[in-house]
Order: C-alpha cells, then structure tokens, then sequence
C-alpha cells in the first residue's frame, strides 16, 4: 500500500491577533484535519505561524469539543447539562428573550461578543440581530480603544508604515508587545533586519519576556510609565540636535511647543519614573536618532492602563521628532485597520440601526450585569444574554463583580460554543458552534495588508452549527426581519465584498487573499498627515474623541496637552505595594487553546514573576503558593523567582480558566472595569496589589518606616523593603 499525500488547502487564522497568518491545512479526511503551516507565498506571514495555531488539529478534534445543545439542569455554574434539540434550544431561547422584552422592553436584551473569530460574517452577524430587534446597542472597549486613538491622535488615520518594511530597517523598536508570544510575524521580519542590514531590536517592555531575550537593546520600565520615558528620549533629540528640525516644521503642529515643554522632561526625571538609568534612556535615544531607518512597532501592552491613550500617543511622538517617517524601513505603526473599505451595511443591519437605542460598554459587564444604573445608562436591567466568540467569565475585568452579575436568578443566558467555557458553564442554553475550518468567512489582517478568504474545509462534529445560521434561526423566532437573514452566509460574503470595492467571492476564493496595501507615499504621509491640517499632532484634541452617545463626559481637565506622563495609574501603597501585569502566554490566545493538552503541558500551573529580592523579604520561596490580592478580590498562584523585571512588580502571564485556580476565578478579579479616559477601555496592566504565602496570616504585608525609599511624584513605588506582617 502507497501512502497518498493529503489534500492541501488554504485559509486564514481566525483569531484575535493582527498577523491574522494565511495558512496551509492538510486535509486528511473529511472530517480530519493534519498539519497546518504558515503560507509562504504570502508576503507578511512568509511561511511563519505561532505553534499553537500549527497544532491546530489538536484544538479542532478534541474529545471536549461541544456536539449537541444542552439545557442547564442545576444551578448555574454547575455543569450540570441534559441535551436537547435545536428546535427546542433556539424555541426555549427565542421564548425567554421575548417574555423579558415584553416585560422590560427590547433594551432588556445584550447580544454580546467579540474576537474569538475575526471572519466578517461570523463576527459581525450577531450586531444584525441587535439592530433589527432594536436590542442594547455596543461599545466594545476590551481591547484596542486607549491604543488606536493614541496613534490616531498624532496620525489622524489609524495607518502607518508597511509592516513588511521592519526587514528594511536598521532599527526596530518593538514597543510594549511580546511579539514572540503574540505576534510571531512581527519577529521574522525584525529578525530577518538583523541578518540582512545588522539592524539593531531595541524592545521597551515591563519584563524580560521572550521578546526581551531576543533584543539587542531591553529597556525594562515600570508599568504605566512609558510616556515618561517617550519625553525623555524626544528631550535628548532636541538637545542634542538629532532631531529633524525641516521635518518637524514642514510636518508637524507644534514643534517648538513641544521642545520648551521637554525642557524639564530630562532623562533624571523620566530615571525617576521609569527605574531605567539615565544611561539607558540616554543610548536608546541616540541609537534611534542617529538611525534614519528606525521602524517603531507599537503593541497594546503599554496602552491596557489608565493612561494608555496617552502612552501610546508619546511613544508615537518620537517618529515625529527624528523624522523617521521620511525613509522607507521607518515611521510608525500600530494598526492597519483604516486601508480597508469594509462596507458591513447588510452584514450588521446598519440600515435598521436606532441611534436612540442605549450603548452598553463591554467592559462594564459586571457593572451591568449587577444593576448599576450608571452602567445601565438608567436604563432597565439586561435580563437576556446572547454570548457568542467570547469568554467574559474569563477575560472580563473586574470578574467577581461579573461571576455575581451571571448568577442572577432572572438573568436568561444563551451561550454559542466550541468548548464548556466558564461563560457556557453559567449558561441556560449552550448551543455547539463550529471551527473557523468549519465555514466559510473572510478576513483583513489589522497587523499586515492583506483582504483574505478562509473556506470550509472540514465537516463539522455532531450538531455545530455556525454563527451564521443560529443569528438567521434565532431571528424567525423572535421577528426580526431584515433581508440579511434571508441570505446564506456565502451571498453575504460576495454582498460585502463586492460592496466594499473588493473582488466577488470566487474571485478572491481563487486567489486566496489580496493585496490593499497603500503606496509608500500615503502610508508615510509623505503628502500630509491625515488631520485635515495635513500635520502630525502634538497636540491633540482629546475631547473630540469622546464618545458622548456613551454619555462620557469631557476628557480630564488634567490630561496632557503635549506628550507626557499622565499621573492616573493605580499607584503602588504601604498597603498594596506591587503593581500587577496580567500579560499574554506563549502557548494560548486571551482564554482560546487552554483547553488543549499540549498548551496546558507547557504553560503549567499560573505563576507569578517576582523579583528574587522581593520574595526574600516576605519569606516567599520559588514554586510557593502565593495569594494576590486588592480591594477587588484574591487570588492563589505560584511563585516564580524571576530578576528579569523591576522590584515592585509581578507578572502573572496567560488567562486561565478559573479551574486553574484554586478559588475558582482567575487573575482578573484583580483588575479593574473602571473607564479608561478619554474614550473607555480595560486597564488590564494596571493594578495595585499585595503578596503574601498563601499560608501566612491573612492581614497584608506591611513596610518597615526605615526601609521605604522615596517614591516619586508621580507615584510609582521605588525600590523598597518589605517584611511580612506579623
């Protein structure tokens, strides 16, 4: 007997991540997968992949994958399920949404999702529901808010140089991003820099991770202070003459503005803020104002704190102030998402969409869901609950508050799945949902500049059923009616596409993805930026990014005019003397490829990274069970001695399912859903907290008068000593 080579086909990764890689699927059988590789011919992923997505198969034929309805038949949060039909899960759904609108009106109702698919039709279908019931309008706020608008606010245009130029560069400046866990592309076109130009990785991040280990420059700052150290490096540029006088008076808004205000902003002071050394902050800047070539690639990292929008807008700054923007391998980016015409018109039902109807912030789901009026927008209470591509009894901020919101005994919960998540488990109706390569659905790459086509490959397990069809199914229940729901999921991709300027589906189905990436001159802003006074902004005006049909107010009398260090993070105390950085794992994605075998081999038990000097002082020993805790909640972990961070910080990595903990719940009831200003978001980054073993007395751990050092005036903790309270 010949072994036959499998089917190769393509598509596209699915997941909540810019590099959105074009992919190679071997097709096995018709319900199997085998390996799936990065696409070579494709000009950002380049053959590259992140091992989790390669061992796809692993994730797309495990034993735990949901194959039926069920119905919940104890208390929530019990697991305990019987199951049942669809007609009778999508009747037993569309019943309960109905008998709660007519109690409380359509409001009652909150489709809830996000990114545990990026495909256009699966992602955004549900907000075609919403419309046309005229259910609680969205505000998605958990991941990008602070970071876009801070580019934005200096660009006009949420667009910057072609990713693919970092191989072009002689400096790549990985800013706030452990591209090696969570962007692997970004690192082979750096890396490739370095082997064919010598080109130089600086990385800025608040912990050696394995982005930092790679770097030939690591600066290790404390969270939330990175705009301190973006002043610091623009001063040194202008004293030092490196910055580009004709491209800061051709190019930008307020160049002299800018420089008497750094005056004071001196290396000494951002040393004070950041613990770098004046040495380091000093070499970074001449290394990146003496390299023409230098690329910033700007993450989200920095940005998940309180003043995100403007650390993100000060790093930004610093391509304005050399005028790197002027030479091709340079400039600035964080996002593609403005090349794209999407027009999502029939998709989400834009055409029916009622501006008067409440926006509900996404973040705010524990608020909302626990009747706060303020969250509610004084509006009634959410009763009903439509979940699909996201885990928020997972990676939700502020989760005690949610897991008590989700316990409501009138709240009714829908929950559309591929795994019994802790969000399905706290669900009244869980409905099996397929895999990306499943169905078909297109994709943009918010990391490259790629429009792409991901088709069905496989058949479904037992009764999943897509997105797609549970919106079109659910929606004849509960008479919604728009045209949308009459149509199959492949006449709204070919709608879409062709809507949006872009080849029809069999075209693009053919070619597998397209190009839209501007030329050299517009991603550079070669002919003006995209404010309408044709200049980058350093002066941003903030308050007209604020969304007031979310009924925020101004932005904050106090925030920065110009780039600055924004005093509003969540300072370190006597009380809670650590500041806490829940960051992303290698070998998962926010809660996705946790449940695989290979993943939860890898990343072990969740540990907390502390500094070596720190756990001495309190007595904590490597693998110790430690409790983390702050007026939010607590939480058991074990300890990592680790010298590849500052005194004072703890990083726990990944999002773990709360069965990974011993309360039940993971680090984010650490975190807080407090708005982001100016425009909301979740400061997953910031927290304050204290340590202790898990087996010491329960009252914190205190400071010795004699042992604490100064802190700055900005509020971060400097180097202190801690001992145990007795």
């Amino acid at each position: 007997m010949t072994d036959t080579a499998p089917e190769l086909h393509f598509s596209a990764c699915p997941h909540d991540c810019p590099s959105t890689c074009a992919l190679e699927v071997e097709k096995l059988a018709p319900d199997r997968i085998g390996r799936v590789r990065g696409a070579e011919e494709n000009s950002y992923t380049a053959g590259v992949i992140c091992a989790k997505v390669a061992r796809y198969a692993e994730r797309v034929h495990h034993p735990d994958r949901l194959l039926f309805p069920l119905r919940r038949t104890g208390p929530k949060g019990s697991r305990q399920f019987t199951r049942i039909g669809w007609d009778e899960a999508l009747d037993r759904t569309a019943e309960a949404f109905l008998a709660r609108e007519r109690q409380h009106g359509a409001e009652t109702i909150w489709p809830y999702y996000f990114a545990g698919t990026m495909g256009q039709v699966m992602f955004y279908g549900i907000e075609r529901l919403r419309h046309a019931k005229r259910y609680s309008n969205w505000y998605t706020t958990i991941c990008v808010n602070p970071a876009w608008l801070g580019f934005e606010a200096g660009t006009g245009k949420l667009m910057g140089s072609d990713p693919r130029e970092m191989a072009k560069a002689d400096c790549v400046v990985i800013w706030g991003t452990n591209a090696v866990n969570t962007q692997v592309n970004v690192m082979h076109h750096a890396t490739k820099a370095r082997k064919e130009r010598g080109a130089k990785i600086v990385v800025v991040d608040v912990y050696r991770n394995t982005t930092a280990q790679q770097a030939d420059m690591f600066l290790c700052v404390r969270p939330g202070t990175d705009g301190a150290l973006a002043c610091a490096v623009m001063h040194v540029l202008f004293r030092d003459n490196l910055a580009d006088r004709d491209f800061l008076a051709r190019c930008t808004d307020a160049p002299a503005e800018l420089e008497a205000h750094l005056k004071t902003r001196t290396p000494a002071w951002a040393s004070a803020i950041t613990g770098l050394s004046i040495a380091e902050i000093e070499a970074f800047a001449h290394l990146v104002g003496r390299t023409k070539r230098t690329f910033f690639r700007l993450g989200f990292g920095f940005t998940r704190s309180r003043n995100g929008a403007v650390n993100m807008h000060a790093a930004l700054s610093i391509s304005a102030v050399t005028g790197c923007w002027r030479y091709e391998g340079g400039g600035a980016f964080k996002n593609n998402e403005a090349i794209y015409t999407w027009n999502r018109t029939l998709l989400e039902g834009l055409d029916v969409r009622d501006t008067s109807v409440r926006s509900l912030d996404q973040s705010r789901i524990g608020a909302i869901l626990c009747g706060e009026r303020e969250a509610l927008r004084n509006g009634p209470p959410v009763t009903g609950l439509l979940i699909q591509n996201t885990n928020p009894m997972c990676v939700a901020p502020d989760l005690n508050m949610v897991r008590r919101g989700f316990a409501r005994d009138d709240l009714f919960t829908c929950v559309h799945e591929q795994f019994m998540t802790d969000t399905a488990a706290m669900a009244d109706i869980v409905l099996p949902a397929t895999a990306f390569l499943e169905h078909d659905d297109i994709y943009s790459g918010g990391g490259h500049q790629h429009v792409m086509f991901g088709p069905k490959i496989i058949e479904p397990p037992g009764e999943c059923r897509t997105n797609h069809d549970v919106i079109n199914d659910l929606a004849k229940r509960v008479g919604a009616k728009h045209p949308g729901f009459e149509m199959t999921a492949w006449e709204l991709i070919d709608h879409t596409l062709k809507a949006s300027g872009y080849p029809d589906a069999a075209t693009l189905k053919a070619k597998r993805w397209i190009e839209v990436q501007p030329d050299f001159e517009t991603a550079h802003y070669v002919k003006g930026f995209a404010h309408p006074d044709g200049k980058f902004h350093f002066k941003p005006d903030w308050k007209q990014y604020v969304p007031r049909a979310m009924g925020l107010a101004d932005a904050p009398p106090d925030m920065p005019t110009l780039p600055d260090h924004w005093d509003v993070i969540e300072r370190a105390t006597d009380e809670m003397p650590f500041r806490l950085v829940t960051a992303p794992a290698r070998n998962t994605l926010n809660s996705s490829f946790t449940e695989t075998p290979t993943s939860q081999a890898r990343e072990g038990r969740p540990r907390a990274k502390m500094h070596p000097a720190d756990a001495a002082l309190l007595g904590v020993a490597d693998g110790d069970r430690v409790r983390l805790g702050n007026r939010r909640g607590t939480v058991v972990v074990l300890a990592e001695h680790f010298e590849g961070l500052q005194r004072g910080v703890v990083i726990v990595e990944g999002v773990m399912p709360g069965g990974a903990f011993e309360d039940g719940l993971n680090t984010n009831v650490l975190t807080g859903a407090d708005t982001v200003a100016p425009i909301g978001g979740a400061a997953f980054h910031d927290n304050a907290i204290w340590l202790r073993r898990a087996d010491a007395p329960a009252a914190q751990p205190k400071e010795t008068s004699s042992d604490v050092a100064d802190r700055s005036p900005q509020g971060s903790s400097h180097r202190r000593k801690l001992v145990p309270a007795s």
